[in-house]
């Protein structure tokens, strides 16, 4: 029994951890992505300069006058556009004291030589006389008062530079919360930075809204400085919580008590210093607080307090070169990120980041830690991974070229005509194929007996031009002698405007007879005959080409041609096949078209 208590209450603590697996993997922790914001975190420090003079009515006039400096606040803040325009909170630069009752109380206590309190209270004393000169010295301003107080206040801001400032720039309030906690707006006065300005800080849409979040928080304790950098420390945010009264912080695992950690660096500067969002780097909110509580205003109440004071957040060269060069750098591309670096320097001489990365770089760039160096060893022959030769490519390229050639060659010789006598391809009157082949065969273009431009029948010379002038095939251009009388055409019906009968034109098939001369009449030696081709002398015409003629749509097979002769035999109008113009019975070409009639 007692070895079965062990093995069941092993089995238990078994389960007990499995059940717990799931919230310790769920847990995130904090990555320290930080390098996006810490070159725009700054040290502000608020002072109020007091011009105090007493006026000692007590015993003879006399006028004493003094200067104090009195500290308002210190913290950090952020730089959010090129142009430093810098958000922190407004305790950091305003008080709520009144330094006029400090400075009073200063002035009194050191000329009439009487222990007041160096305090921002009233005090009375018990002399009468020096009590009723301290309380007319108070502010406000009387016509009896015995101090003339001007107060202003001065607002210094030291940048993370390398080198450090020590004077640092000045700065004045644009916009200033209701709230001691309130986000205020600064802007700088008098200081050139050059063209790219200072490197900015982005800001996030919204805040985490995951219980336990991880952030990082940074800021300054002090003046930067070589010995004093910027203090970084991780954090977790709790779900819940916005507005002015903050979100609160809160270690998932319990290890570390947050509030109480993040409270003690709020006192020691870090009042009004970023929160980091852990994911991208950008702000989520600025740390309030401080003692045993720190607490996040939301990234929120940062943008409505900027859009109050009309300045938009953005971000500069300087970020855009550095961002670029960060990549390469947290990739552990080291020799790449080393002109990166330096452009940015070349911007921003004092980026402290850069320089800091800069020099990593540089140290182990061309390492083993270098991954552009260990991919380049990788990917050469001596690493072991051979690159692709480049012959095959070379062979494989004229293999190709080879077998277009031998096939372009293939493809000329079995289509090239064996004779030129019109036989290859296919088709009765194809381009080039077929019974009349393109450039050879019985037509060729340009040659043969009846060619265009040479032959007995030349264009514009010869016994029968190409486009002639009337009826009886006169040359046009030239004087050649016209032979023989064209036989008359038959007579064109009337037209009938009453009837809508249509004419149909098409091609004859068999072909029509031949015209006959008249009788007694022999047709003249080189007459084309109605096959187009010339007649010899005493040689008979040969049949007539298909043309077009008219048909009467009510005539039949068996009725006679539409007209005749003299002799009796008979005629058909002929018609020109590619414009549709009347032709004559002599007319061997269009007289409007001079396209050739047996085509």
């Amino acid at each position: 029994m007692r070895r079965l208590g062990t093995v069941l209450a092993l089995l238990g603590g078994a389960a007990l951890a499995l059940a717990a697996m799931p919230a310790a993997l769920a847990h995130e922790h904090p990555s320290g992505i930080t390098d996006l914001v810490t070159p725009a975190v700054v040290r502000v420090e608020a002072k109020a300069k007091v011009d105090i003079t007493l006026l000692d009515h007590i015993g003879a006039l006399v006028h004493v006058e003094r200067s104090y400096e009195v500290p308002i606040g210190s913290g950090t803040g952020t730089v959010v556009n090129p142009e430093g325009a810098i958000v922190t909170l407004t305790r950091v630069v305003q008080t709520d004291k009144d330094v006029a009752i400090h400075a009073a109380n200063k002035i009194f206590a050191e000329h009439h030589k009487v222990k007041i309190p160096d305090d921002f209270e009233r005090h009375t004393l018990d002399d009468k006389t020096l009590n009723r000169h301290l309380q007319e010295c108070y502010p406000p301003k009387k016509p009896t008062a015995t101090c003339i107080i001007d107060v202003t206040t001065e607002i210094r801001v030291f940048p993370n530079i390398s080198p450090a400032d020590d004077e640092g720039f000045s700065a004045e309030v644009v916009r200033a919360g209701s709230r001691p906690d309130s986000p205020v707006v600064l802007m700088p006065t008098g200081r050139a930075d050059g063209s790219a300005g200072l490197p900015t800080a982005p800001l996030a849409a919204k805040v985490p809204d995951k219980e336990g979040s991880p952030v990082a928080v940074a800021g300054f304790t002090g003046r930067p400085s070589a010995d004093l950098k910027e203090k970084v420390d991780i954090a977790h945010l709790r779900a819940g919580g916005a507005g002015d009264g903050g979100r609160q912080f809160k270690d998932p695992e319990g290890k570390v008590d947050e509030p109480p950690k993040l409270g003690k660096l709020i006192d020691q500067g870090l009042l009004g210093g970023p929160v980091i969002e852990d994911k991208e780097g950008k702000v989520v909110g600025l740390l309030v607080g401080g003692g045993a509580e720190g607490r996040m205003i939301g990234v929120r109440e940062i943008t409505k307090a900027l859009a109050e004071a009309g300045v938009t957040p953005r971000r500069g060269p300087i970020d855009a070169a550095f961002e670029q060069a960060l990549i390469r750098f947290h990739t552990k591309y080291y020799g790449d990120a080393v002109p990166g670096f330096q452009r940015v320097l070349e911007l921003y001489p004092g980026h402290t980041v850069a320089a800091a990365h800069l020099k990593t770089s540089q140290d182990k760039r061309g390492t083993a830690e270098d991954e552009g160096t260990r991919r380049a060893a990788a990917e050469s022959p001596a690493g072991g991974k051979a690159g692709l030769p480049l012959w095959p490519f070379l062979v494989g390229g004229g293999v190709l070229v080879a077998a277009v050639v031998a096939g372009a060659l293939l493809y000329w010789r079995r289509g090239a005509p064996p004779g030129g006598d019109g036989t290859a391809g296919t088709g009765e009157r194809g381009l080039g194929t077929g019974e009349r082949p393109f450039g050879t065969g019985e037509r060729p273009f340009g040659t043969g007996e009846r060619g265009f431009g040479t032959g007995e029948g030349p264009f514009g010379t010869g016994d029968r031009a190409a486009f002639p002038a009337g009826a009886a095939g006169g040359t046009a251009g030239s004087t050649g002698p016209r032979t023989g009388t064209p036989p008359a055409g038959p007579r064109r019906p009337p037209i009938d405007e009453e009837s809508g009968a249509t004419v149909v034109v098409g091609r004859s098939f068999p072909p029509l007879p031949v015209v006959s001369p008249p009788a007694g009449q022999t047709p003249a030696s080189g007459t084309p005959a109605a096959s187009g081709h010339p007649a010899g002398p005493g040689q008979a015409p040969a049949a007539g080409q298909p043309v077009l003629v008219a048909r009467n749509p009510g005539a039949r097979p068996g009725d006679t041609a539409e007209g005749t002769t003299a002799g009796g035999a008979a005629v058909s109008q002929k018609y020109c096949t590619a414009c549709g113009m009347r032709l004559g019975p002599a007319h061997r070409f269009c007289g409007y078209c001079g396209h050739p009639a047996e085509a």
